[in-house]
């Protein structure tokens, strides 16, 4: 038996490259029951981390790892037969095909790769059908590609069926064929090699040899005659093909692994598979770019090989001057016989596919590899792998900095900034302070100090890329005169080492819009905003409050703010609940101010639904106190209620910005042919409430007004994020016209390429000059607007004259600038980046002596918010993944009740959260319960607790990262072993 291991042993080590390609990771773990627990775990996160093809050379290695159990070779194949990977286990078994099928099957391969953006145009809910009725797909495969369909479209469901029946038995090739033809794909089966006529004989032919040119319709040669003629050029289906055969069928095979959702720190490429980039990828490449006289100007120092910031107007094509310069760069290196590397930097998630898809692929498909990855990026791939394969990678900034710190720190999976010869910066003001643009920069700077030195010595230097700032408007940093406003300009030259900040004159391409300025009258009546101050002024006095300032201006919030926090020290129940609920009626009068009375009405309901809720619980025989003054503050809104209500449906009551922005949106699109606009609003339930607003009214729909919300991704506020799928399908919809009216936060101000409109209005919001500007520059079309539409306590029209003095600052600190002297330039520069260093230092030392300082985990404890009582100390908390805080004693878990809630649940590779965790006594929220790995872990949140630190209690704590507490990893292993124990002990 011995003798016989050892053989399947040989075989299987033998076939590893090739089985590397065919099994499919995911797939076969469902199956495996003869390799360890933990040590499947860490193949599936070495799936998730690496990708397919390095997770299935740890399974190889697991499998055939000594001592081997009884029947372990068997179980194997079985396991591969069963999870559809019949190719692998006919390789497994040495069950070959010869030595000319197999190599067919190479070509076979081959093409399809070919041909992929093609390919994706089926009807891909009926070719699966048929692929699964001809055993070309497992019912997993066929299960994975529906739901892709559903999810994504059937261009990423095609692409997911490609991608699986490569991986079959010889002799797929030709079934898939008889399937384009069954399926009346006249072309794409005769793309693929089949016969014009769509004869019986389709099915009998052979694949032509792929070292020559592809038989097929001349339109076939003609869109793939680039491809046919240099692999190295092509774009595939996921990854780029390399220049030996059998590595252009592993790339395909490599990227065949189950979808599933990444850790929101993984960094993985993203697949060309959207319907918008699949039309990049297979449309006609553009012409050779043709720069405007402007653009060529402040192009010119860029194509001289300098480091530069390119300040030009919203609208005026910086990213295309920013793929001209990029391709001569590249060109310019290969002329020379060396290698160019490319990044393209971006600071928000959608910019990498608009980039990607509108601008650089189109213009440099032909002649050099792009790819892009981001946070949102569905493909499995090494990030390292991804910049050693391409020539251009556009992502988002803290992608490339996680790996510029891996390769600091020695790691293997690392790039190094002497690996690029080019970094482009977008939206590149944001190079400043603490952000992940000056951290990457911090790192360039520190290299060419470290340069200049190795020269004096007469040492070899470490080579570092060209760099090319991209910016609107750099703006004045709050800066009120013009010697600080020139220092705040010249501070992120240095950061980014720009030998000049680049502006030109637009001339004829100009286009500034009208700029009108809506004021707004205060309500001569507003008694729905009396009832909600009486009720305020009630709890005032319950509470024994005594409040200076306007009730709902920004000075009241912040006051009563810093009340609940200092009640919650104190352990004053009354004043902190009396708080929490100001604060809400507080954001009910603003809303009231901005929005519809009803919107504001529904607000404060949901909220009290919400806090009644909390104070009942699934087990009936369990009850959860309620303090006097929480029946006080509940019985306060039920006997209002019915008022308010009624006031919020008269329409004579509503605030006159409303109305204002009634008759705007009428007036554009009345006297407009076609009207497209945007409205920037302040928060995320406005946007979403304008915008229910204008779908419910019926004289917006009589004039064509078709209106829709994009808001922001992250998690920070209490509604709902959208996700970036949800928010493209939504700018993809006002590109096209099915949506010209977007109601938007500050997410669409800065970079999104959002098509020509020609109207903007900033609804009672005004930020600083940089968003003016972005926002301004929206307006694209001829005989554009700029509406402000004033909303009481927003201050827009002083905000706004305070821009546009800071708007003019800026230009004429820019012209000041431009005027040096190089010399003087160059010194001043040089003195700021010796500043950023000297400052970079002290700060890096200030973060060791904090982590030195960290307290000790008992010296910590924590207290309901609601209730005083004591939860736990900081010896009970153990962190997951660096960022999750659970507590999984047995003494805590008796202290909390379980809630569902449908808006926290998500599902990510290694955990999900299943609803809240909150306090047996009083309700109050203290976190989520989170299932990981099979684990229920109590997730805490450390604003729901007052912490004490020895001895005193913060007034302030509401992240984790504003606690010096090291707390001990999660030992997963451990734990699991207890659930195992006590599962056990419940078997009868």
């Amino acid at each position: 038996m011995a003798a016989e291991d050892e053989v399947n042993v040989c075989l299987i080590e033998d076939f590893r490259p090739r089985l590397r390609e065919l099994i499919v990771v995911q797939q076969v773990l469902n199956y495996i029951n003869f390799v360890d627990t933990d040590q499947i775990e860490r193949i599936r996160q070495k799936e998730a981390s690496d990708g397919n093809a390095a997770a299935a050379d740890l399974l190889i290695s697991a499998v055939i790892k000594k001592p081997h159990r009884p029947g372990w070779f068997r179980a194997f194949v079985d396991a591969l037969l069963q999870s559809g990977c019949v190719y692998a286990a006919d390789v497994v078994q040495a069950n070959l095909p010869s030595p000319e099928v197999e190599a067919e099957n190479d070509c076979c391969v081959k093409l399809i790769q070919l041909l992929s953006p093609s390919l994706v145009d089926m009807k891909t809910e009926e070719v699966c059908l048929h692929c699964r009725s001809q055993d070309l797909l497992t019912s997993a495969d066929a299960e994975i590609i529906e739901a892709t369909t559903t999810n994504k479209g059937r261009a990423s469901g095609a692409s997911e069926l490609l991608r699986r029946i490569v991986r079959g038995r010889p002799g797929w090739f030709s079934k898939f064929l008889d399937i384009l033809r069954e399926t009346r794909h006249k072309d794409l089966y005769e793309l693929t090699g089949g016969s014009p006529d769509c004869g019986e004989q389709g099915s009998d032919e052979k694949l032509p040899s792929l070292n020559n040119k592809p038989t097929g319709s001349k339109a076939a040669t003609e869109e793939s005659r680039e491809e046919a003629e240099g692999c190295d050029t092509a774009q595939f289906l996921d990854i780029k093909i390399t220049e030996n055969p059998q590595d252009e069928a592993a790339d395909l095979y490599a990227a065949a692994s189950p979808e599933s959702t990444a850790p929101p720190n993984s960094s993985e490429a993203s697949q060309p598979d959207q319907t918008e980039s699949v039309a990049a990828a297979k449309g006609p490449e553009k012409a050779e770019i043709v720069l405007r006289d402007y653009q060529a100007d402040v192009a010119r120092p860029a194509l001289e090989g300098k480091n530069i910031i390119i300040c030009l107007p919203t609208g005026s094509g910086k990213t295309r001057v920013a793929v001209y310069i990029t391709k001569k760069h590249l060109d310019a290196r290969r002329a020379e016989g060396l290698s160019g590397k490319v990044v393209v930097l971006v600071n928000k998630i959608p910019l990498v596919e608009q980039h990607y898809a509108a601008e650089f692929l189109p213009y440099l498909k032909r002649t050099y590899k792009v790819e892009r990855v981001s946070g949102d990026s569905q493909l499995k791939i090494s990030f390292t792998e991804i910049v050693k394969k391409n020539d251009v990678i556009i992502c988002t900034a803290q992608i490339l900095e996680n790996y510029l710190e891996r390769f600091n720190k020695g790691e293997d999976e690392g790039v190094n900034l002497s690996d690029l010869t080019l970094i482009v910066i977008d939206e590149c003001h944001h190079t400043q302070k603490g952000g992940v643009y000056n951290h990457i920069m911090m790192r360039y700077l520190k290299q060419k100090h470290k340069n200049h030195k190795l020269k004096k010595e007469q040492k070899q230097t470490v080579p570092l890329p060209q760099i090319l700032g991209l910016t609107a408007s750099p703006g004045v940093g709050g800066a009120t005169k013009m010697e600080k406003a020139e220092e705040h300009i010249l501070r992120i030259c240095a950061n980014l080492d720009a030998s000049k900040i680049m502006t030109g004159s637009l001339g004829e391409f100009k286009r500034e819009p009208r700029k009108i300025m809506l004021n707004v009258e205060d309500r001569k009546e507003d008694p729905f905003g009396d009832v909600i101050k009486k009720i305020m002024n009630a709890i005032h006095t319950h509470a024994e409050l005594s409040p200076t300032c306007d009730l709902g201006s920004q000075s009241y919030e912040q006051w009563v703010v810093q009340k609940e926090r200092k009640a919650a020290t104190m352990e004053d129940q009354k004043v902190r609940v009396c708080a929490e609920h100001l604060r809400q009626y507080s954001e009910g009068l603003n809303l009231s101010n901005t929005i519809r009375m009803r919107d504001s009405f529904s607000f404060l309901n949901k909220y009290h639904e919400e806090e009644i809720k909390k104070k009942t619980t699934p087990d009936e025989d369990q009850t959860i106190q309620i303090t006097d003054t929480e029946r006080f503050l509940f019985n306060l809104f039920q006997e209002n209620k019915k008022e308010l209500e009624t006031l919020a449906d008269i329409p004579e009551y509503e605030n006159d910005s409303l109305s204002k922005l009634r008759s705007k949106i009428l007036q554009e699109f009345s006297t407009r042919e076609a009207a497209r606009g945007i409205i920037f609003t302040k928060t995320r339930r406005s946007a979403i409430a304008l915008s229910q607003w204008i779908q419910e009214n019926p004289k917006f729909a009589d004039i064509g007004v078709k209106a829709s919300h994009v808001i922001g991704g992250g998690d920070q506020s209490v509604v709902k994020p959208m996700t970036s799928a949800e928010r493209e399908d939504v700018l993809t919809k006002f590109s096209k016209g099915e949506v010209n009216l977007l109601i938007a936060t500050t997410v669409a101000e800065e970079g999104l390429d959002i098509p020509e409109c020609n109207f903007v209005i900033r609804y009672g919001l005004v930020t600083n000059e940089i968003a003016m500007i972005q926002a301004q520059g929206r307006g694209r079309a001829e005989g554009s607007s700029y509406t402000l539409v004033e909303v009481k306590n927003s201050g827009v029209a002083e905000k706004e004259c305070v821009n546009e003095y800071r708007k003019d600052m800026m230009n004429k600190a820019i012209d000041r600038i431009r005027a040096l002297e190089q010399k003087n330039y160059d010194k001043r520069i040089i003195e700021f980046q010796i500043q950023a260093i000297m400052e970079e230092k002290v700060r890096m030392k200030k973060k060791k002596q904090k982590d030195v300082k960290n307290e000790n985990p008992s010296e910590v404890k924590f207290s309901c918010r609601g209730c005083n009582k004591h939860v736990c100390t900081g010896e009970d908390i153990e962190i997951i993944e660096n960022m999750h805080r659970v507590n999984v004693t047995s003494q805590f878990c008796e202290l909390f009740i379980q809630r569902e809630n449908t808006t926290l649940q998500q599902r990510l590779l290694d955990y999900e959260t299943n609803g809240s965790i909150a306090c047996k006594d009083c309700g109050r929220n203290w976190g989520t319960m989170m299932f990981y790995r099979g684990i229920e872990c109590p997730c805490l949140h450390v604003k729901n607790f007052v912490v004490t630190l020895n001895g005193g209690k913060l007034s302030k704590c509401t992240k984790w990262s504003e606690l010096a507490v090291k707390f001990s990893a999660f030992d997963y292993a451990e734990h699991a072993g207890r659930v195992a124990e006590s599962s056990d002990d419940e078997d009868p």
